[in-house]
């Protein structure tokens, strides 16, 4: 079975970025937190408290998990933005620490690995910590950014069960830190005309959805189900059911799934390579969903 791609111009970058500069971060819209951006020299942000043009606050973020989301999308991301900035890192390897540092001139004080973690907490320069980690790590370190006094954006999906997603939103409500997710289709304009389209049915009643996401060259830590809780469900179908959702402007009221033949079967002894599944919803719509 061939996975289907779907290009989309409307690239992570420029959702970081538009994100910044325009819409701001609705999850954190409050006091002092009402838009992500920031850019200039890192290491002199840190020293003067980043300011933006208009004498505002910029916000230090400081990403926790250094892989390609991180350095691919991110970090050049967050030099492009005009409210926040890369103030910290977070990583287990000597060597991209020692890479980043000079990559984005941090300072070493806002240099953490996972064993000092914590200490984040004593670190004016970091107002949020950005969770990009392994699906089964979300948890834990939200809830230990939390507990250090940072608001937190941990990337989708959430947790890997509904238990966790609990535990993250209770800890943070604790604190009074906001907690976002990083599905950055909330804003996309496309998904958003294809809302508009849907609910108000500007070309009549929808009647079946057929919707389709998948990626090519997945390794490491995606193929171990401890670290990825799942197979592509979690990552990848999520698109899938939240367009068919947003697009109705209802919730599925049943839903039937299967998983897909296995082209290598070694690759994926201990996950789904793909998952078939069919949403119900009120009205007599359907949505024929895959993901590999």
């Amino acid at each position: 079975m061939t996975p289907y791609h779907q290009p989309n111009p409307y690239t992570r970058r420029k959702f970081i970025y538009n994100l910044s500069c325009k819409a701001g971060f609705a999850a954190l819209a409050v006091n002092g937190i009402s838009s992500l951006a920031g850019c200039g020299t890192n290491e002199q942000q840190s020293e003067e408290k980043a300011t933006n043009e208009k004498g505002q606050h910029k916000l230090g973020i400081a990403l926790v998990g250094l892989g390609g989301y991180s350095s691919g999308e991110l970090a050049p991301s967050l030099k492009e933005t005009q409210h926040c900035y890369l103030s910290g890192i977070v990583t287990g390897s000597p060597d991209k620490a020692e890479k980043w540092k000079k990559q984005y001139n941090i300072p070493d004080k806002n240099i953490y690995n996972y064993q000092t973690f914590d200490s984040i907490k004593d670190n004016p320069d970091i107002d949020i910590v950005y969770v990009v980690l392994p699906n089964s790590m979300h948890a834990e370190y939200t809830i230990r950014a939390a507990k250090a006094g940072k608001h937190v954006i941990c990337e989708k999906p959430m947790a890997v069960s509904t238990e966790e997603c609990e535990s993250m939103i209770a800890a943070c409500k604790e604190v009074g830190k906001m907690l976002s997710i990083g599905y950055r289709l909330h804003f996309d304009p496309f998904h958003l005309e294809m809302m508009r389209l849907g609910q108000k049915k500007i070309y009549g009643p929808i009647k079946l959805i057929k919707a389709y996401n998948g990626m090519d060259g997945t390794s490491g830590w995606r193929l171990d189900k401890k670290l990825a809780g799942g197979g592509p469900l979690m990552d990848l179908g999520v698109y899938c059911i939240q367009g068919a959702r947003y697009t109705t402007g209802l919730e599925p009221i049943s839903v039937a799934a299967q998983e897909g033949p296995k082209t290598n079967k070694e690759m994926f002894k201990n996950i789904e390579e793909t998952i078939l599944w069919q949403m119900e919803f009120p009205g007599g719509i359907n949505a024929d969903c895959m993901c590999s």
